[in-house]
């Protein structure tokens, strides 16, 4: 049990006691920032108030494409079964958001019943009307992936003539608010269909404040020559350095995300070593959740401050009788000037504002007399928990992690290449030879042994300043050459023999190729002479 003891000093309070990071978060958000939001009318502007579902629930995964790119093939190839309600094609075949969840049987819970379970986190999308959640599915079904994350496939982002055809509800607003509490957004592209449609550019414009969570997927990559590739590759980076304004590089992977054999398996291990780090990145999701709800929580009290400053200030500048009306008007036509002034009286930076636009339209609609003045308590209140109480809950999560299991999303397509001669890069590298019974450097000794016998061996032995003159015409970094040193040097002498030089060259070339090397001497490495000495 951890415990985390929090006190005021001013009331005098009995210390408080949080069992788990999730109970923290909870009673930091209720007690500290939620009573800020609720007296600036945050919820009407930006997001609705957070629920306990949301500090409880799984880390969760959204995918993100134009029809057809793969969305929910990609979901059947983590998953490695059918869930309830998939429908594949190549024309708009998902016209639903279908939350993918654990449950012990399999079955389709629909968006009216799913908004009034308080167990999951979707309550507040009732707020986006029938016309959403008609369109609104839980899949359940039981499946080891889904007891560690859950995934929202999403419909096929519209292009062309389609695009213009009204979905009936704000679908980019949807997204946003989904961004907002997931763990991780996969963007799909497909390798053929390169072009951003309208609104897909305003999906991920939407999606702005949250570019930490991306990740893109160039899929169906199997299917176009490694030129073609490389070119496609290009154009899609060039296309998102238009969409996503940041200085920092997307991580984009490049595969094919299905179980049927590559049509042009020419990338074969390209496409390998890049599913191998996309899992990883999907892995690492459970063991990194509370750190990503603490942080989102954050994210979360800043924009919420910056509200506050703004209502404020145009509360202030509101007569108290008459020209209401024009004042308002002048007030949303300046709007860009009060920025300037709150960034500059309480030193905010400019990333913290909400989008200008955006803003400008929501206070058309708002009724600017019943705006509350600056409270002074309320902002206080959630400094002291971005300056104290945060840094004391940080402790809590690095103890939660410590003193847990290492959690890992694990089943399906996760468990495949974990094992077996199939698992990544097995066979090769340091790993060559590991299930031969001949000594692997056994290959290539002889041609080793002609140069050994030229750097003047002494009973059989070189120093490490004739194995260094070697060593060094293959001009690998010395880091990288002590290394291997270390792994060649067998008895700790500080000489090679025969085979220790011979294993010393033959872990250079493995290097040599791209591959890494081990950390501890593999036990098929061993030179057969030495296997009894580390027995």
């Amino acid at each position: 049990m951890f415990s985390w003891l929090g006190t005021d000093d001013r009331r005098r309070k009995d210390p408080e006691v949080f069992q788990t990071v999730s109970d923290g978060l909870k009673k930091l958000y209720k007690t500290k920032l939620l009573p800020l939001e609720e007296h600036y009318k945050f919820h009407e502007f930006h997001s609705p108030a957070l629920e306990d579902a949301d500090f409880d629930n799984k880390p969760m995964v959204l995918l993100v494409g134009q029809y057809s790119t793969g969305k929910t093939t990609f979901i059947r190839y983590l998953l490695e079964q059918d869930f309830p309600g998939m429908r594949i094609g190549p024309e708009p075949t998902t016209d639903s958001f279908i939350a993918v969840m654990q449950g012990d049987v399999e079955g389709i819970v629909p968006g009216n019943a799913l908004v009034v379970d308080p167990k999951k986190p979707f309550r507040k999308l009732n707020a986006f009307g029938n016309a959403f959640l008609n369109r609104f599915v839980c899949a359940q079904l039981p499946n080891p992936v889904l007891e560690s994350i859950s995934v929202i496939d999403t419909p096929g982002i519209l292009s062309g003539e389609k695009q213009r055809i009204s979905r009936g509800y704000d679908f980019a607003a949807v997204l946003e608010w989904f961004a907002e509490r997931v763990d991780r957004i996969i963007l799909l592209f497909d390798a053929h269909k390169l072009d951003i449609s309208d609104e897909f550019s305003e999906v991920i414009k939407a999606l702005k404040n949250h570019e930490d969570k991306m990740r893109v997927v160039l899929n169906k990559a199997d299917q176009i020559e490694t030129q073609q590739l490389m070119r496609v590759y290009g154009a899609l980076m060039w296309s998102l350095g238009k969409i996503v304004n940041t200085p920092e590089v997307i991580r984009v992977y490049i595969g094919s995300f299905w179980s049927h054999p590559l049509l042009i398996p020419d990338n074969r291990k390209l496409f390998e070593a890049e599913e191998q780090d996309l899992f990883r990145d999907i892995q690492s999701l459970p063991r990194n959740a509370a750190l990503r709800k603490l942080n989102d929580l954050i994210k979360r009290a800043r924009l919420a401050k910056v509200h506050a400053y703004i209502i404020s200030s145009l509360k202030r500048e509101m007569p108290s009788v008459f020209g209401k009306d024009n004042k308002k008007k002048e007030l949303v036509n300046n709007l860009g000037e009060i920025y300037a002034r709150i960034e500059r009286e309480h030193q905010i930076s400019p990333g913290d504002f909400p989008n200008l636009r955006k803003m400008q339209d929501q206070l058309q609609a708002q009724d600017f007399s019943k705006f509350q003045p600056l409270k002074s308590k309320l902002l206080e209140t959630v400094e002291d928990m971005l300056a104290s109480d945060i840094a004391q809950l940080m402790v809590l999560v690095r103890q939660e992690e410590s003193q847990r299991p290492t959690q890992m999303v694990k089943g399906g397509a996760f468990e495949g290449t974990l094992h077996g001669p199939f698992g990544h890069g097995y066979g090769e590298g340091a790993g060559e030879g590991i299930d031969d019974a001949e000594w692997v450097v056994a290959r290539d000794k002889p041609m080793y042994d002609e140069i050994f016998y030229t750097l003047s061996p002494v009973d059989g032995k070189i120093t490490g300043a004739n194995a260094k003159k070697e060593m060094v015409r293959s001009k690998l970094p010395n880091t990288v050459l002590g290394k291997i040193w270390k792994l060649a040097d067998i008895d700790k002498d500080g000489m090679l023999d025969d085979e220790e030089f011979a294993l010393a060259n033959h872990l250079i070339k493995v290097k040599l190729e791209g591959h890494e090397l081990p950390n501890e001497l593999p036990s098929h490495l061993l030179p057969p002479s030495k296997r009894k000495i580390t027995e």
